[in-house]
């Protein structure tokens, strides 16, 4: 049932405090939460928990939601980027039920004498018409599953070193069935017994190669934690002060035989198999937003080897998949390949291991090589303040922005 107009006129009216007391919130909403369900805690990234990052990002969601309550449409998109991340991680609609109860109660809490009996009943009112819209996606994801809903067994077959801080990992299932395709692009779950946590942690890696019934091949890399971190600075991610909870752990102490957890694969970000399109194909990434473009040119080097690709990508120092991509160049005409490096060693050699010796700036490059006078489609992947400039630069190219994709990893940030 949607809200009446008394009941969206009351939701507005809680918008300034919400804007000023949103991390409060939050906080107040994880605390309880998690200390009143501690199974809970099976299901949210620690880390993003300790880096504040993950409060964050749900009083970004909250804002949003009630600056957009008489338009939910405008929501679409960040729903369904939340919905992928909740199948992934395996949340059902009676969890929705004591994440309701929470966040009422932490709105009840902070926002007092704000939060009137009125706005309560608003409030709780427009929770469970979103929620109940997360619920419904949320059921058509799960359904398109199969068989596969719950996390499944993965024996590691190979563990291959891509670069200096960077390892491909071959995973087959134990069961040994064959393995549901998916879109090049997306992810799946990883879930681990972590070093010094008391609960199992849940990462997300992209899935690094076309789909293969046999196997499925993530690439991780090594974090390195506050060195990276700037948290003031909006649009940027901010990393952990512990680095590497999970990633590090799989590099370190995994080996060819260890058996992980996996979910089905999930995600928004992905070339579309059942409506492939003929037109140039540009992707551009930068460090680890390397692993599901190299996803999607395999798929497309496979399956239409016509089809013209630019790749474009930027590195600190070492390049993974170079080889790689240096064999796909020499055997096709229609490939285009441009590498940025910031940090170049004795050995490197321009043209050759790299071509420009700058982070990424697309303005550097020819216009052919990003197809700018074609219908190309232009997939961007790497940290998010990168993808953001990369896709403004393209837009005042006039490049259309139904045509342009982010692997945008904030639930809370629209497309």
């Amino acid at each position: 049932m949607a809200l009446t107009y008394n009941q969206s006129q009351r939701i507005r009216a809680t918008i300034p405090a919400l804007a000023e007391h949103g991390d409060q919130i939050t906080k107040v909403f994880y605390r309880n939460l998690l200390h009143n369900h501690p199974e809970l805690k099976n299901y949210f990234n620690t880390v993003n928990q300790e880096n504040g990052f993950q409060p964050r990002a749900l009083a970004a969601l909250m804002l949003k939601f009630a600056n957009n309550i008489n338009h939910i449409y405008e929501l679409i998109p960040t729903m369904e980027r939340i919905c992928h991340k909740h199948c992934s991680l395996g949340i059902r609609p009676d969890h929705y039920v004591v994440l309701g109860k929470h966040l009422i109660e932490a709105f009840s809490e902070v926002l007092d004498p704000v939060m009137t009996p009125d706005a309560r009943l608003a409030w709780t009112k427009a929770y469970w018409m979103l929620a109940n819209m997360f619920i419904t996606r949320e059921k058509q994801l799960y359904g398109s599953f199969g068989k596969w809903s719950a996390w499944r067994q993965f024996r590691v077959d190979k563990k291959i070193d891509e670069s200096e801080d960077i390892s491909s990992f071959y995973l087959r299932p134990v069961d040994g069935s064959s393995l549901p395709g998916f879109m090049p692009g997306q992810y799946v779950s990883v879930r681990v017994n972590a070093t010094g946590k008391e609960y199992k942690q849940i990462r997300q890696y992209s899935l690094s190669d076309a789909p293969r019934p046999d196997y499925y091949r993530i690439t991780v890399q090594r974090d390195q934690g506050s060195w990276l971190s700037q948290p003031a600075t909006p649009n940027v991610c901010p990393y952990a002060t512990i680095p590497g909870v999970v990633s590090n752990q799989l590099l370190d102490g995994v080996r060819p035989g260890d058996v992980l957890e996996v979910s089905h694969p999930a995600g928004e970000f992905f070339l579309d198999t059942n409506n492939l399109s003929n037109e140039p194909i540009v992707l551009i990434s930068a460090g680890i937003g390397v692993t599901p473009m190299v996803s999607i040119l395999n798929f497309v080097v496979e399956q239409q080897p016509d089809r013209r690709v630019s790749w474009i990508h930027g590195a600190r120092s070492t390049v993974p998949f170079c080889s790689h991509i240096a064999s796909i160049a020499r055997g096709r005409s229609t490939f285009r390949s441009k590498v940025f490096k910031t940090h170049l060693a004795d050995a490197d050699l321009a043209g050759v291991t790299y071509d420009y010796d700058y982070r990424v700036d697309l303005a550097k490059l020819h216009p052919d090589d990003l197809w700018l006078t074609q219908h190309a489609e232009y997939y961007i992947c790497g940290p998010e303040q990168f993808m953001l400039e990369t896709a403004e630069y393209l837009e005042a190219q006039h490049v259309d922005s139904s045509r342009i994709k982010l692997e945008l990893f904030s639930t809370a940030r629209g497309t």
